[in-house]
Parts: C-alpha cells; structure tokens; sequence
C-alpha cells in the first residue's frame, strides 16, 4: 500500500510544475478553540522530487500575512538558495488566515470575522493532515520557518515530535515575551480602531496608515533605519513603507494576529517550557537576531538551551530581516544542518495520534 502510495503521489506530482499552486481540502477542520472551519481549504506549492523511501521532505510553512508564493525565493539549486531541490522535496505551505488557505477573505460560509479565531497549533495541525493524508507522508525530513513561520517550526516539535527529524526555525519563537505581546497587541488596536474598520464590516479594504508604520518601525533596528534612511531620503522611504503593507485583509490580519498572540508551545504544559521542551524529539537549529524588534529571541534561546541545541544568534542591524541583509549568515547554517544528518527512514518509535 505504501508504495503505491509513493508511486500516486510522484505521478501526481509529475504532472504538475514545480512551485504550481494547489490546494487539499478538509471539508469540517476542528480547532482547538472548540469552532470549526466549514469547506476547509489549504494551499500549498511543491519543489523537487519526493524520493522512494518519502524521506527527503521538508515543510516550509509561511510567515505572517505571507504565502507560499513569497517562499520560493528559498528553493532552487546554487548556494545562494537555502534548500537544495535537487536533493529535497519542498512543501511550502499557506498558513490559515493568509488569503489563500481558508481565511476571512475567502470563505463563502464563514466571511468576515464570522470565520473562527485560529492558533499557531491550528496552523500546524492542518499542515500535519495536509502530509499525512494528501501525501501519505509518515516523516518529515525537516519543518523550517522564517518569524511567524518559525513559530510553527516550534509548535511542530513540540505537538508532533514523533514526525519529524529536525526543525530550524529563523526568527521565530515557542513563547511570545511581553514585548512581542506589546508590538502585536498594537497592531489588533490599530486595525480595530481605525474609523473605517467598522467592526470587520467595511465596504473597502481600510488605509491603515498607523498599522504600517507600527510594523514599519519594529521590522529592523532604530540603528540600521538612521543608517539606512537619511532625513532627506525619509519621504520616499515612507510611501514604501506605507505600500509594502497595503493589500493584505485587515480581517486576515486580525486572525493571523490573534493567532500569534495566544501562540505559546507550553500552554498544556502549565507554561513551563521545560516540560514542553521534554517533548521534543528532533534535533533543533534555532536561528535568531540578537536586535529583532519584532520577535523578541529570549525565549527561543532558552527552548534551545534546555535542548541543548545549538543556537545561531546574529547581532546585525537589520534586526527581524536577517534571513534577507544577512542571508550568508543564516543560509550556509541551514544547508550544513540539514546536510549533516542525511534524509533516511522513519527512526522514531513514537506512534502519532
């Protein structure tokens, strides 16, 4: 049955261009909260070729208010790309709320904020049915992710430890710190109280200008801005700002918002991230930014402390934007970690539920 499995799926996938944008539906999708999403869709792209023993997979799921799309800038061969598709079987994957998987933008049945409050664990749990069942996928080689996708890295090895060998996540975190819930809470208050948000209910998508000067200011440090921006380049510096977050739904936002705020791997674990952390069992590579603004590296140092795992901490000036102004930093330590343990079959006796 597994290999014919196997043989479906690279049929499948042999009829379909690499980085093609396709979709796996769950017709009831539970949430831990207790709601459901109705007509559950989750999109996904693939890159490279899924090999006989199904062991050369890694996820890649995306970061916040990003897609599938924006991953692929990571994919290919050459070194400047941080995962060699030559090698390894690419699932890069739209995270709840994003647009493209179920979200309030897109549902029929459940528009607006009438579509239910999701968690980073819903985020994971959908990705984990997405390679069970779509591709009969018993193990990962690898869940790696950038910020809100690093998060997702964490819940992954702490809610599914017995799936997957290792998980890398970039800027990410397992516990949001009171800083993060400062910058993110921010964010919920300026959407919810702009004057043409109107409870969800607008006519036109809302101009949040507070929105994307908020994210604007938290995205890399005050040093790397002064240096970067002069006074007389700030003008034009600011109508980029102000674009670069325009076009995402502000009811997506909300959710995927609301989702990181409640993020938090040790929550069934009375919030202890050593309990949480005696759960994991891949080998971890966490990657962080010493001045990140937007996703404080406290406590990702700790989990990775207590799993005395190694720890890749840059100190640049761009702050949450390492993995772009300090990609040969983070690049060539991704590749090494996931070359130093080649991809093999399934090792843990842990039976999944």
């Amino acid at each position: 049955m597994k290999r014919a499995l196997w043989l479906f799926a690279t049929a499948y996938l042999a009829m379909a261009a690499d980085g093609e944008l396709k979709f796996f539906e769950i017709a009831e999708f539970p949430l831990e909260g207790g709601a459901t999403i109705r007509d559950c869709r989750i999109g996904y792209r693939t890159y490279g070729k899924l090999d006989a023993a199904e062991a050369n997979v890694v996820l890649f799921p995306a970061w916040f208010t990003g897609t599938s799309k924006d991953l692929e800038q990571y994919f290919g061969t050459g070194p400047a790309k941080m995962i060699d598709t030559s090698k390894y079987f690419v699932i890069a994957v739209d995270a709840l709320a994003n647009g493209v998987s179920s979200s309030p933008s897109n549902s029929a049945s459940q528009p607006r904020l009438k579509f239910p409050k999701v968690s980073i664990r819903d985020m994971v749990n959908s990705q984990k049915r997405l390679i069970t069942e779509a591709f009969g996928i018993k193990q990962l080689h690898a869940v790696i992710g950038i910020s809100m996708g690093g998060m997702q890295a964490f819940q992954w090895a702490v809610a599914y430890p017995g799936l997957m060998e290792r998980s890398i996540p970039i800027v990410g975190t397992p516990q949001l710190t009171s800083t993060d819930l400062l910058l993110w809470t921010a964010e919920v208050r300026a959407i919810q109280q702009h004057k043409d948000y109107n409870s969800g209910n607008y006519a036109k998508q809302p101009d949040i200008e507070s929105l994307s000067l908020i994210h604007a200011f938290a995205l890399t440090s005050p040093l790397y801005r002064a240096t970067r921006t002069s006074r007389v380049q700030f003008p034009a510096y600011l109508k980029e700002a102000l674009a670069r977050n325009a076009g995402f739904d502000a009811n997506d936002r909300i959710r995927q918002l609301e989702a990181m705020l409640s993020h938090d791997v040790a929550a069934p674990y009375g919030g202890s991230l050593a309990r949480a952390a005696a759960e994991v069992r891949a080998r971890l590579l966490v990657i962080v930014a010493e001045k990140d603004h937007m996703v404080n590296p406290a406590t990702a140092v700790e989990f990775a402390k207590l799993l005395r795992a190694p720890v890749v901490a840059l100190d640049g000036d761009c702050g949450h934007l390492i993995f772009e102004c300090q990609s040969d930093g983070v690049v060539p330590k991704v590749t090494e970690f996931l070359r130093q343990f080649e991809p093999r079959r399934p090792f843990f006796e842990k039976v999944l539920k």
